[in-house]
């Protein structure tokens, strides 16, 4: 009996120059667009704040020979981050931008998902439309949208007159300026992308298992729990990291809906850069944040790399 050979691998060195060229592309996007300005940034996280242009001290210059870029690299400092460590407003900063967006991904994960599960167990004559529903809020900009829950929210906008006239409430609230207007904000814009992710997972789903768990005797509860959620972990973890990601640095909502109790630190990021002038201890503030976005990234993907493993 002939021993079981398995479709022979492709290695890189086998390949066409055109399928070469195919997987060389998104490596030089990350390149040009990804490492090459996060150096930039990286570079001037290490410089000294100068009244100049550009407003930083000292400006890389290979063409003065060998010298000066000895005398460049000597002249960095690791000042700004020592900075962001001993100011509290740079901490103060991160912690309200990491508690907004994990309050934030939870609501729209409470939200998403049986907005999710039920586009996928719809007709499929309506998923489209309930797809394009979903979209729809894209066709339109995010900064007018954005605008447009100033209005809903302010002291005599439709939020308050619809309470008024369902004698939900005696006196307008304060929405605005609020740590509620901005989780409105943010529950609103990234809702989508918490929605798609899921409903990819689910509408994959077979109901099968559904009905062999309620054949064996399990309630729609324990179903759910022991079937549906575990199938549907890799949409929740996407739509989590598609939304607790960019809330984290998000400076639109806050600045629009947020009060001055709400500063986030893509906000602290803006009045470095543009107020102060600051462009060293900015960079420094988006490097440390890059820094810690990565950390849920790469805890997902060696999650990720265990469950394969664990399934070979």
């Amino acid at each position: 009996m002939k021993p079981h050979v398995g479709p022979a691998k492709t290695t890189p060195c086998q390949l066409s120059w055109g399928a070469r060229i195919v997987v060389l592309v998104p490596y030089f996007w990350l390149v040009l667009f990804f490492l090459l300005p996060f150096t930039i940034v990286l570079k001037i996280s290490f410089s000294q704040t100068a009244i100049a242009q550009p407003p930083y001290t000292p400006v890389f210059d290979p063409a003065a020979g060998w010298e000066a870029i000895k005398t460049f690299f000597g002249a960095l400092s690791s000042d700004n981050y020592a900075l962001i460590a001993s100011d509290p407003l740079y901490f103060v900063s991160y912690l309200k931008s990491m508690e907004i967006a994990a309050v934030s991904t939870v609501l729209l994960m409470l939200i998403g998902f049986p907005m999710a599960y039920g586009m996928a167990r719809a007709p499929s004559r309506w998923q489209p439309v309930l797809f394009m529903l979903v979209m729809l809020p894209f066709w339109t900009s995010f900064l007018i949208r954005v605008y447009a829950w100033i209005n809903i929210l302010q002291h005599d906008g439709l939020l308050n007159q619809l309470l008024l006239a369902l004698r939900l409430v005696e006196a307008p609230p304060a929405w605005l300026a609020s740590d509620t207007a901005v989780y409105i904000g943010m529950v609103y814009s990234y809702l989508p992308f918490m929605v798609l992710p899921l409903y990819a997972t689910l509408e994959k789903m077979d109901e099968t298992l559904i009905e062999a768990a309620a054949d064996l005797g399990a309630p729609r509860w324990k179903a759910f729990w022991l079937v549906t959620l575990p199938l549907a972990m890799p949409g929740i973890i996407a739509g989590a990291l598609l939304c607790f990601i960019p809330i984290v640095g998000e400076f639109v909502i806050p600045d629009l809906l947020g009060g001055s109790r709400s500063i986030m630190i893509g906000q602290t990021v803006w009045t470095e850069f543009f107020l102060n002038k600051d462009w060293p201890v900015a960079c420094a503030v988006a490097v440390v944040l890059l820094g810690v976005l990565l950390a849920p990234i790469l805890v997902y993907q060696r999650m990720q790399t265990r469950d394969l493993a664990g399934s070979a």
